[in-house]
């Protein structure tokens, strides 16, 4: 029978080994704990897994602005559809990663296929300006001619990959 590959996204794996080795019987290390779930993960070590997520000594990641998460969910709604423009630029663009998140990073799409993605995902119908906004702020690129339109793969900053994990179904 073959086995499903279920992702799991853990945001702080030292949280998370905390909380996994809280749940063994036997007195496991901290540490010990960390470099158990980096080799599951498929790494040599914690030391490995940081390194290959350019983490580094004392550098801590900002906190999500909360506050500007929330106003940019009011713009999608239960199904994680994008409902509206903000009137303010920086929420506008903020609004666009939940839909960049859910295009497929690896495609090379003509403008119908590309609209037909973007429409998918929103309650009205101004794929044109989607495109434009999000080939503006570097998230896609399109050729000269316009025909074909590719995600550009990037990593979203903590603010926009909390609204992203918030709007996702």
């Amino acid at each position: 029978m073959p086995r499903d590959a279920i992702p799991l996204l853990v945001e702080d794996v030292s949280l998370f080994a905390r909380s996994l080795r809280s749940q063994l019987p036997d007195q496991t290390s901290h540490q010990t704990m960390l470099n158990a779930v980096a080799r599951a993960a498929g790494y040599r070590n914690f030391q490995h897994l940081k390194a290959a997520h350019g983490w580094s000594e004392g550098e801590a990641e900002p906190m999500p602005d909360m506050a500007r998460v929330r106003r940019a969910m009011a713009r999608f709604d239960g199904e994680g559809r994008f409902t509206g423009w903000p009137v303010k630029r920086s929420l506008r663009t903020l609004c666009l990663w939940p839909i960049w998140a859910r295009l497929d990073p690896k495609a090379v799409q003509t403008e119908q296929e590309i609209s037909a993605d973007i429409h998918a995902l929103c309650t009205f119908r101004d794929a044109a300006g989607i495109r434009r906004e999000m080939v503006g702020e570097g998230m896609l690129t399109r050729t000269l001619d316009g025909s074909e339109y590719r995600r550009v793969n990037r990593k979203p900053d903590p603010t926009q990959r909390a609204l992203i994990r918030a709007v996702l179904p």
